[in-house]
């Protein structure tokens, strides 16, 4: 039987600490044939859209993803073909000319608040992560980020927080919890969570003959 590439989902919200979890299993895995995939790269193509229509986007809702187009590219990497993953330019608010050529691998890590929320991603999973962080860490994690990185003010954050980031989160990103396999509380720093995830992809991918 022909072999396919286990893939792994693994969503949360803002600040949850999912890429931390996600980074971890990547990092134990490292030496091995694996791959991560952000749902973030997958925004919508908005170039034939005016800026003033492309400014009102709300990047936390599943509209703003093009999610046709990341299971046309998973289903490419289950059949071992490369893909180009699009890059998307947050200062214009569309996709950038430039991709970003992937190899296919025998583990696919899917990350991003949204990934469990569609039925048709989740169907291309093997298994299913959700990382569940409290409100109040979240926004405070979403806080140092956005200043410190991104040059925001606390006015800003704290807006867009709650008017868009925390209604987004309640309607679609906390409901998605109920379709994952394994829940893991307090992200990044759940270490006997993520070494028991470790050791159920080992197993898998055992079985799967790829270790």
């Amino acid at each position: 039987m022909k072999k396919k590439p286990v893939v792994i989902g693994v969503a949360g919200g803002s600040g949850s600490g999912k890429t931390s979890v996600t980074r971890s299993i990547y990092e134990t895995f490292k030496g091995h044939s694996i791959l991560m995939l952000e749902q973030d790269y997958y925004y919508k193509d908005q170039s034939h859209l005016p800026m003033e229509e492309r400014l009102k986007t709300n990047y936390d809702h599943p509209l703003a993803f093009d999610n046709d187009y990341l299971k046309e590219h998973i289903n490419q990497l289950l059949n071992y073909q490369p893909i180009e993953k699009p890059v998307y330019d947050y200062a214009i608010h569309t996709r950038s000319n430039e991709v970003i050529r992937v190899e296919p691998k025998d583990v696919i890590i899917l990350e991003g608040i949204l990934v469990l929320e569609d039925e048709g991603l989740r169907d291309l999973m093997d298994i299913k992560l959700f990382v569940d962080t409290d409100a109040d860490i979240r926004i405070l994690r979403r806080l140092a980020r956005d200043i410190n990185e991104r040059g925001r003010t606390i006015e800003s954050v704290i807006d867009q927080y709650v008017n868009v980031v925390r209604p987004m989160h309640n309607q679609f990103i906390e409901p998605s919890k109920r379709y994952a396999d394994i829940i893991i509380p307090e992200g990044g720093h759940n270490h006997v969570a993520i070494d028991l995830m470790v050791t159920k992809i080992k197993t898998i991918l055992e079985q799967k003959s790829f270790l």
